[in-house]
């Protein structure tokens, strides 16, 4: 099993996890056998709000999306799909929430990822099982609990 990770910086914002950190919490998310390969791209508010309203209809900056790759019939390709994280809303979220920069960006890398391989948290079932399992990824990176402080979902 292996996971190869594109990583595209397209955001003015210092301080962005490095991309052995975005690879190392990616990989640690990946629940699928085989070989994969999803693409990481880093943006600014601009970008993310065009996307969160083409895509989501929100007018608005959100710290993930989840683009899945679906195979047209017929192919296989070891594609998950695109994570598009907005940096200045990690960023804020984290003094939001109280949590360090890492753990915030740790957690929207794994909540990415487990959206490109079907969990949601729409039905409150589905969130319970999702929130689980990115509880016990997170702390197994060494961070605290994403939702400790803050039961709100991400919005990716």
């Amino acid at each position: 099993m292996s996971l190869d990770v594109d990583i595209q910086i397209a955001s003015e914002e210092a301080d962005l996890p490095s991309e052995e950190q975005l690879i190392l919490w990616a990989q640690a998310a990946l629940r699928e056998t085989g070989d994969h390969e999803v693409t990481i791209r880093i943006v600014d508010a601009e970008e993310s709000q065009e996307l969160n309203a083409q895509y989501r209809g929100k007018d608005k900056p959100t710290n993930v999306l989840s683009f899945p790759f679906e195979n047209p019939p017929g192919l296989t390709l070891p594609l998950l799909g695109d994570l598009v994280i907005c940096a200045p809303v990690v960023f804020n979220e984290a003094v939001e929430q109280q949590k360090t920069a890492a753990a915030h960006w740790a957690h929207m890398v794994i909540h990415g990822m487990l959206h490109l391989q079907g969990y949601d948290h729409i039905i409150d079932e589905e969130a319970e099982v999702m929130e689980s399992l990115e509880t016990e990824l997170v702390t197994s990176l060494g961070f605290p609990p994403p939702y400790a402080t803050n039961s709100s979902l991400a919005e990716g």
